[in-house]
């Protein structure tokens, strides 16, 4: 079996030392290997922010170690337990079929583990996380001439806390949130709640696009939106990482008249405040060997 890795090449799985139980990122994956670069930092931006708590990167798809590999051999290395949180930001097929399928497949067999599964990054409820607007928030900012971050309400940003202020709020009139795209209506409603969170932030209409599965697409939304008379249209970036979708966006939108395309959230503070508040979070599903 080859030896998982976490963040870089070479770093093995070691043995249990009595500690707290590993956490185990898991991405989608992507031919693209900016992708898997962003997973990587954003394991590290975690690890950095809980000393004492290994944390590894796993993915389903083109990029190894996959979750089944790692979760057995943190169970072989002596770990009895592990909390598997899943780099998605909607529940939709990923999160119901493929990760409960490979924590089954890595529990079957060999060494017992316990493994709890997170909810997903994405709105777990009917309510957005503050750190994911918050996050949200931070790579819209960032794209501003002065390269200012935008803050909000209970995100990370101490030096920056409060409101978006009158003068922020008036960089925009109008906003396009851009998604991978799902079939799954359910998920296209979460979708659009945090689309709804966000328009409340900055005091202006916010709308859906996809980058596959389901229209519009973003250059579509940013045209409709500057045909109802937007003429200042950004684009939130609803990535976890960069990639072909995230490319595609920003080369639609732009071409739409769109000013300004977030980069996506990749190893964002807030985004790592979100991962340990789902690391800390009661579990919503366990899986023992």
């Amino acid at each position: 079996m080859r030896a998982a890795r976490l963040t870089s090449p070479g770093t093995t799985v070691t043995g249990a030392a009595g500690g707290a139980d590993p956490v185990v990122l898991v991405a989608h994956g992507s031919r693209d290997p900016r992708a898997a670069d962003a997973t990587r930092a954003l394991a590290r931006a975690v690890s950095a922010a809980r000393p004492g708590t290994p944390v590894w990167a796993s993915w389903l798809d083109h990029t190894e170690p996959g979750p089944t590999e790692l979760l057995r051999q943190l169970a072989v290395a002596g770990h009895r337990r592990a909390v598997l949180v899943p780099l998605l930001l909607t529940a939709a097929y990923h999160h119901r079929v493929d990760i409960p399928a490979a924590v089954a497949a890595a529990t079957r067999s060999g060494p017992p583990l316990a493994v709890r599964v997170t909810d997903v990054l994405g709105p777990a409820d009917d309510t957005p996380d503050p750190a994911l607007l918050a996050g949200l928030c931070r790579r819209l900012g960032e794209t501003w001439p002065d390269g200012s971050t935008a803050s909000r309400r209970g995100g990370l940003d101490a030096s920056r806390r409060g409101s978006l202020d009158a003068s922020r709020r008036g960089r925009f009139d109008a906003l396009v949130l851009a998604a991978a795209g799902t079939r799954d209506a359910r998920a296209r409603r979460s979708v659009g709640r945090v689309a709804d969170a966000l328009g409340v932030e900055f005091g202006v209409p916010c709308r859906v696009a996809y980058a596959s599965a389901a229209p519009p697409a973003a250059g579509v939304a940013v045209s409709r939106l500057r045909a109802s008379g937007a003429r200042r249209v950004a684009v939130s970036a609803y990535f976890l990482a960069p990639g072909l979708f995230h490319d595609a966006v920003a080369e639609a939108a732009g071409a739409a008249g769109a000013v300004a395309v977030a980069a996506p959230l990749t190893d964002a503070p807030e985004l790592v405040e979100l991962v340990l508040r789902r690391v800390d979070d009661r579990p919503v599903l366990a899986s023992t060997g």
